[in-house]
């Protein structure tokens, strides 16, 4: 992938969609899960517009040489153990990619943030097992910390660990990063890149460029009506000419 250069705050920016737990919903005081049942039922959608799912590092290239139109980023924070259980043999069956952003200090532990439910997250077997299905696997930092809070040092070490940690594990290059709880500046954009990064998701569309790519939030509510919506408001934000 070539290196990318930030772009104008209404350049085109590929669909992507975001996720974080593909599980039962018992208890989800944050919203961050998706039945099964609903997941399957959303995928079926993209694929019956003609759309397909890929992982990031597979959207950005096909957008590099003009061959994106039809494609959908799939990403899913954190590293949950349910994506290896429910979400990968779901994005299996539909020929579908996708990228989980791995919390890497805390591989086959538990969430500890957002003071919520504690949450498997996948351990070293998942992770490979994820790979050799096809998925990307991204950095989402060290201790899921809210990066414009640290020190210059502590950002760096934060970055470059996290992505060291996941490339000796699954010896292969992790070109991604997701800022945890979409917490992003101009400052930490630029650590990103510097810590050699070739993209950065983020969720609201601050700052939007390769390094700030803007995501749309998927939940449990998305029926078929609720994601034609917001994909056109993708489009109508960030596809049209001003």
């Amino acid at each position: 992938m070539k290196k990318a250069t930030e772009r104008t705050p209404y350049a085109r920016m590929p669909l992507v969609l975001m996720y974080h737990s593909v599980n039962n919903r018992a208890h989800d005081p944050h919203l961050i899960t998706v039945s099964p049942g609903r997941f399957e039922r959303q995928m079926s959608w993209l694929r019956s517009k003609g759309l397909r799912g890929v992982s990031m590092i597979e959207l950005l290239h096909a957008q590099q040489a003009g061959q994106a139109r039809r494609l959908v980023g799939l990403t899913f924070d954190d590293g949950y153990a349910d994506f290896f259980g429910h979400a990968v043999p779901i994005l299996a069956r539909y020929g579908f990619t996708a990228t989980v952003f791995m919390v890497s200090a805390r591989i086959g532990e538990a969430s500890a943030w957002d003071g919520g439910p504690r949450k498997p997250l996948m351990n070293e077997a998942q992770l490979r097992a994820v790979v050799r299905c096809g998925m990307e696997v991204g950095s989402h930092g060290a201790q899921h910390l809210s990066l414009p809070s640290l020190e210059d040092d502590q950002l760096e070490q934060e970055l470059k660990q996290s992505r060291a940690t996941l490339e000796e594990m699954l010896d292969r290059r992790v070109p991604g990063f997701a800022y945890p709880h979409g917490h992003v500046t101009r400052r930490v954009i630029t650590a990103v890149r510097e810590a050699g990064y070739e993209y950065g998701c983020a969720i609201w569309g601050e700052h939007p460029g390769p390094h700030a790519i803007p995501r749309t939030c998927i939940g449990e509510k998305d029926r078929q009506l609720r994601l034609q919506a917001k994909v056109a408001r993708h489009h109508l934000r960030w596809n049209m000419r001003r």
